[in-house]
Order: structure tokens, then sequence, then C-alpha cells
């Protein structure tokens, strides 16, 4: 399947915006306490991108969603600036939560809670990660402790959440929580005052408005139209938000790595040490090489793994692969530029900082890299076993 003229057009006008409309917003003072850009400065930029007609530029004016190859062209250049899928809409977690709720909510949900996050009037939050001295689910969901029971027309939500993206701010949130049924998903107006903010830990990364909350829920009654499918499917529909919620962070800290890259080497094309600019040290100049390599690999296995989506299997395994291998090359291409760039690197003159300090946070988020390499482990074994291999082996 090819990318259509439509898609590369637009991947071009979200390129030129970000450039030149939102790199100059990355010096801006307003920060919230943990860093993170706040609500304001994030609504001004969104009415930039809606005046530029960038504005979720991932989802057409019908409702229905770019290929995820197409998706890929977009997002990647979005995510040129940590600002950028701000101002384009086109950050986590809204963008996945944007793409389960067309695909799995009814359309009275739709109405309610997807047309404001599509239209950037609202933010929001996925609530399924649980505190790990709780015994709840982190990078195993089947450990999750949040229970959900029946009460006439309303359903009673117990527990706790942690790590939550965007929380505070947020005005939808998705919460995960298990029934006798088996794990079911809702979908809830925010802020409610029977989920309350526990503490917002500061972080390594803060690209993200409303950081990273941990949350006591209390009680919360939710009535049950707003279950978001059926009760006990929650797990199958985390499956259809999973692959391209991973796939599409990869797509923006692409963008993040591209920008870093130029800055490191334009610096090495400028700076003159020991006789001779630094890109001609073999040192610097292997390291830019590196990360040219590198870029290219990662753009390969993003175009590889969307175009397993857009074939319509969830790419579960594929996504998994993509997610460890572009976040470890990602890391190795942040950590260049910093080196590159020397003292000037460390500091937040530039976004290199920044995107070295994001990544290292998107190496764990999704999933570790250690539990895809399991996860991929146990495949392999299990293949291992079905090919009817003997104890012996085949030597």
């Amino acid at each position: 399947m090819t990318i259509s003229p439509e898609a590369l057009a637009l991947a071009d006008k979200v390129e030129a915006f970000v450039r030149t409309a939102v790199f100059p917003y990355e010096a801006d003072p307003r920060r919230d306490h943990h860093g993170a850009p706040t609500d304001e400065l994030v609504s001004e930029l969104k009415e930039l991108a809606r005046a530029a007609g960038v504005l979720t530029p991932h989802v057409r004016a019908d409702g229905s969603h770019l290929t995820q190859r197409e998706t890929a062209v977009v997002l990647i250049r979005s995510g040129l600036s940590p600002l950028g899928p701000l101002a384009c809409n086109t950050n986590a977690p809204d963008e996945g939560n944007m793409y389960l709720i067309s695909h799995v909510a009814s359309a009275q949900q739709k109405a309610r809670f997807l047309d404001p996050l599509v239209s950037g009037q609202a933010r929001s939050a996925f609530l399924m990660t649980e505190p790990a001295g709780w015994g709840g689910a982190g990078s195993d969901p089947s450990m999750m402790k949040t229970t959900c029971a029946l009460d006439g027309n309303h359903w009673v939500v117990n527990g706790r959440k942690t790590f939550i993206t965007g929380y505070e701010g947020a005005k939808v949130g998705i919460v995960m929580a298990k029934a006798d049924e088996g794990a079911c998903m809702f979908l809830v107006d925010l802020p409610d005052p029977a989920i309350s903010i526990d503490e917002i830990p500061n972080t390594i990364d803060n690209s993200m408005p409303g950081s990273h909350a941990t949350l006591s829920i209390d009680n919360v009654r939710i009535p049950a139209d707003q279950m978001l499918g059926q009760a006990g499917e929650g797990f199958k529909y985390a499956q259809v938000r999973l692959s391209p919620a991973r796939l599409s962070h990869c797509m923006r800290w692409l963008g993040a790595c591209i920008r870093a890259n130029e800055i490191a080497t334009d610096y090495a094309c400028r700076r003159e040490a020991f006789g001779k600019v630094l890109i001609e040290h073999e040192g610097v100049g292997f390291m830019l090489a590196d990360n040219k390599i590198l870029i290219k690999q990662c753009e390969l296995m993003i175009d590889w793994c969307a175009g397993v989506l857009d074939s319509g299997s969830l790419g579960t395994v594929e996504s998994s692969m993509a997610k460890v291998s572009v976040s470890e090359a990602l890391m190795k291409i942040a950590d260049n530029c910093v080196q590159v760039m020397g003292g000037l690197g460390v500091t937040d003159k530039t976004v290199v900082e920044q995107v070295f300090r994001e990544i290292r946070a998107f190496r764990i988020y999704d999933g570790p890299t250690e539990v895809h390499k399991w996860s991929l482990a146990k495949k392999i074994k299990r293949e291992w076993k079905e090919a009817g291999q003997t104890a012996k082996g085949p030597w």
C-alpha cells in the first residue's frame, strides 16, 4: 500500500507549521511545577494549529483515520519539537485514546467523549497502570486489582492507579477495572470527586501536560451506558489500542531525534577544535554517521510495522519488536547528539537535552525493553515446540 499524495502533502504542511510556528515556543516559560507545558500554552498552540489547518491531522473531517503508514509520515513531522504533538493534537495519550474510542465506542459515546478530543477542546487520560506497592498491574495487566461491580444502572469502581499520564487537567478518562466477567473499560468525565490525586512525582520527562499522577478511586459511580463495549472484553479492547499506540510513540520520538541530530550536526560542522571543525574528527563524525544509519533503520522499522497494522493484523508481536528496536536506537541517537555537543548538550540551551530525557523515559513507557524481549522469547520457544523439535535437536 502506497502513501497517498494527500498524506505526503499534509506531512509537509505539518512540518512547515512545527518549524515556523512551534519552534519559537520552546523557550516559552509557561510550565507547571513539574516542568510540563501549561494548558494555557497548549491551548494557544492548538489555536495556531487550527488556523494553519494542521490540528488533529491524522483524523479526516469525516472521522476516518489515515492509514498507519500515512499516520507515520505525519506524526514523525509533528514530533520535530517536543511541543509539536501538543500543538497538532497528535500527542499521547490523546492520540491513542482517540483511536480506541473511534473503533469501539457507540455513536452516542463518540459524540460525548471523542468529539471534544478530536476538536482539541479536551485532553484525556488512560487509567490502567497500578502501584507496585499495592500489588497492582504494571507491565502485567493480568495483575489488575481495581474492581468494578454493577449496582442498578451504574458500575461502582474502586482501586488505585499510577503513572497516569495527563490526568491533571484532563476532561475525558478511560478507566480499566475487573469484574466477575473479566476486564472492563469505562468512559468517564473528569475531574470526578471520587477520583483523588495522591501525588504527582517529578519524572525525568516533562513534555506532557498533567504529568504522571497516582490516583485513588473510591466508589466512583459510572452509568452503565458509559461502559466501552461489553463487560469482560477490556483486554481485547486494550489490544486494539496497544499496537498503534506503541508505534505512534516511535513515530513522534523519531521526529524529536531527527531534530536533535540536525542540531548536533550543525554544531559539529561549525565548532572548531584542534585545528578543524568537529565533524572532521573521526570520533565525532562517526557518531553522526551512526545516527544517520539508525534514523533510517527506525524509519524502515516503523514503516514495516505500520504496513502490518494496515493489513488488518493486530500486530502485537510486530509492534513489540518495533518498540524495542526503535526505542533503543533512538536512545543511542539522542546520546550521540549530547556527546557531540559536549557541555552545550547537557544544558537547556537547545532541545537536545530534553530529547535525551524524554527518550530515556520512552524505553520504559508502553512496556520496558526487557518485557518485550521476554514476551518475544516465549513466542520463540512456543514456535519451536509447535515445529515438532525433539530434545536431541537437529544436529
